[in-house]
């Protein structure tokens, strides 16, 4: 059997998945504006033992990890999610590229650190700038069951 803590109840409980031999399973990735730290890829390792442990337990996985390569504000770490400049603008400046270039150099480093890593490669990787309007509907689907705040 296998238990995963649930950060919402606070406590271990049995993985029971929705449909008897396949998981859907989806992580946040990379915002690609400068080079992952070693507490990122802790994050990139962990899925990846969760997904081999499914695996190793004779699921199906289907594993599923964005690229975040638009519209992250350097106030979000201060806890103002609107606030500051976007992260991927800023280091174009820094770099002398465009924030496409910018967000190409850092995708292209971050699928080269599976391979030095030994972590397998979700099976899907979509670019947050590729589903704009799905996260826009997502959003309000969710602000209309009153499960969100405006800032």
């Amino acid at each position: 059997m296998i238990q995963l803590y649930n950060s919402l109840s606070g406590q271990k409980e049995a993985f029971e998945p929705l449909d008897k031999d396949a998981v859907g399973m989806y992580t946040c990735g990379p915002t690609v504006y400068d080079h992952l730290t070693i507490g990122n890829w802790r994050t990139y390792t962990l899925g990846d033992i969760v997904r081999r442990t499914l695996e190793y337990n004779g699921y199906s996985v289907n594993y599923v990890m964005n690229i975040t390569d638009v519209g992250h504000l350097t106030g979000d770490n201060e806890g103002d999610a609107s606030s500051g400049q976007d992260r991927l603008e800023k280091a174009a400046s820094r770099e002398n590229l465009t924030a496409w270039d910018i967000a190409e150099k850092y995708t292209q480093e971050f699928l080269e650190g599976f391979k030095e890593l030994n972590i397998e490669k979700p099976q899907t990787l979509p670019r947050a700038t590729e589903h704009i309007q799905e996260q826009i509907d997502l959003i309000q689907e969710i602000e209309n069951q009153g499960f969100t705040y405006k800032t």
